[in-house]
């Protein structure tokens, strides 16, 4: 029986981040360099103590990483690195899913009350991190969204978060222009909302109000997006009963504003 080998630390520290432990890594790793092993054989190729091999085994095969035979003295085969890391990969989603949809609960319990922030404005940085605020409040709506925004906002960043809206709920969007088949569950307003859209800028200089946006659902949550001069966005999130209004003032006088100037 061949001696462990050394095995590399950065390959034992991504079997730890796929949820092994050094003692379950150096025993999948050790099959895998044998054609069947028994406890004992374990052991002596993986340098894990005897103590230790038959509890990491039985992980192991919990784990869907190792097969055991029927046999006397029973034997241990590794699954093959494709199967055995999709096999972690998806024991990895299952336990996020578990964990998210807990601290969800957790969440939702604090309730209003017991915030305490309420009356707070929040900064966002950064698309992925508006994105996934936007796509929290679109799908907690009950009654209404409402989308002021351009059109390359909405083509680039938006539409594909608003699917998951429910039916039940109205979806209002007004934009400066809309390419393509216009969505028949969503009420749809085009409107000019930029006079400056007609005078040509270099294609380097043009203003952030390309991919600019408010968001209000349900009268009760809004956000700001504004994109910088430097082409990073940043938003502003709120529950407060004033910034709410002024979203709402701000979507009625623009929206007001535009159609008054295509009459």
């Amino acid at each position: 029986m061949k001696a462990p080998r050394d095995v590399p630390n950065a390959l034992l520290e991504s079997l730890k981040s796929l949820g092994l432990t050094k003692y379950e890594a150096l025993v999948y790793i050790g099959l895998l360099r044998t054609a069947g092993a028994t406890a004992t054989e374990v052991h002596e190729i993986s340098g894990v103590p005897r103590a230790s091999v038959y509890p990491v085994l039985d992980r192991l095969v919990q784990k869907e990483l190792v097969s055991v035979s029927h046999t006397t003295p029973k034997r241990f085969d590794a699954v093959p690195p494709d199967q055995g890391v999709e096999n972690l990969m998806r024991r990895i989603e299952s336990d996020a899913q578990s964990a998210r949809t807990a601290l969800d609960a957790l969440y939702r319990e604090k309730g209003p009350g017991g915030r305490g922030d309420q009356e707070l404005v929040w900064t966002i940085y950064g698309e992925e991190n508006i994105r996934t605020r936007l796509a929290g409040m679109f799908r907690s709506a009950e009654r209404s969204v409402e989308v002021l925004a351009t059109w390359d906002l909405l083509r680039e960043s938006m539409l594909e978060l608003l699917d998951p809206v429910p039916d039940s709920v109205s979806v209002d969007i007004v934009t400066e222009r809309w390419e393509g088949e216009q969505p028949s569950r969503f009420r749809l307003h085009v409107l000019p909302l930029a006079v400056l859209q007609e005078i040509r800028f270099p294609a380097d200089k043009l203003l952030p109000y390309e991919r600019s946006g408010v968001f209000l659902v349900d009268d009760a949550r809004a956000l700001l997006w504004m994109e910088g001069a430097d082409g990073q966005p940043s938003a502003l999130y709120s529950e407060s009963a004033g910034l709410v209004l002024f979203v709402r003032r701000h979507i009625t006088t623009v929206t007001e504003w535009a159609r008054a100037g295509v009459q």
